[in-house]
């Protein structure tokens, strides 16, 4: 069994460094620990260490884990595919979507939020390496995507997600990451004041600190926390 307490110490420790490498403070950047086929004890036990953010995958895995234990104040952030007819039950049990693939996702979502609830953040997910095998937005497709869904109601557009191909050196790693950062101050020259983006949600637990040197702001880490899945 992993020592879950351990090996968030140790991730924390691999954040803040890499923070300070940067000149950032390490407070800036959120630990996300990724929680697909997790259980609810395990979650627990990193509560218990003081995670607060959970990402989960598959809408149907995560409804009863967020059920069990909602007397914590959790946040959670919907981090997988997404079908249409998955966007109800999304909107309204999650606070952040960093999958947002294409238009019509988006206006399921704002239609769909409770208006009782505050809007729902969103992240765009951006194929940033052009990979066949995985969806987003193209950097040239960005731009349109954000106009479009900075006008919804029940959203708010944060920023954008990636998930770059695997790289085995931190000069390599840091490349995708760059260009990420550098996509997100072209939208923000586009957007009005009032809906610049402030969120990159980048690098896992092979390239974390590659990603925070480029200005990531949500790292997702599940591994490195709960150890390997079987």
């Amino acid at each position: 069994m992993p020592n879950i307490d351990n090996n968030i110490t140790h991730v924390q420790r691999r954040l803040q460094q890499a923070a300070r490498d940067a000149g950032r403070n390490p407070e800036d950047v959120l630990l996300l620990a990724v929680s697909k086929t997790r259980s609810s004890p395990q979650l627990a036990e990193a509560i218990k260490s003081g995670i607060t953010s959970f990402g989960e995958n598959y809408l149907q895995e995560a409804a009863p884990k967020i059920s069990e234990l909602q007397k914590h104040r959790l946040d959670w952030h919907f981090i997988g595919p997404l079908q249409s007819n998955k966007t109800r039950q999304v909107a309204e049990l999650f606070s952040w979507v960093h999958t947002v693939d294409r238009l019509k996702i988006a206006q399921r979502l704002s239609d769909q939020r409770p208006k009782n609830l505050a809007p729902l953040n969103i992240c765009l997910q951006i194929n940033i390496d052009q990979e066949s095998s995985k969806s987003g937005f193209t950097a040239e497709q960005a731009a349109e995507a954000a106009l479009a869904i900075a006008k919804l109601p029940h959203l708010t557009l944060r920023g954008l997600m990636a998930i770059p191909k695997a790289r085995q050196d931190i000069a390599g790693q840091r490349v995708a990451f760059t260009k990420l950062r550098n996509l997100l101050d072209e939208l923000n020259s586009l957007l009005d004041k009032s809906q610049k983006l402030d969120t990159l949600s980048m690098g896992m637990s092979d390239d974390l600190e590659a990603a925070i040197l480029e200005g990531a702001t949500i790292v997702r880490v599940g591994t490195d926390i709960f150890g390997p899945r079987h």
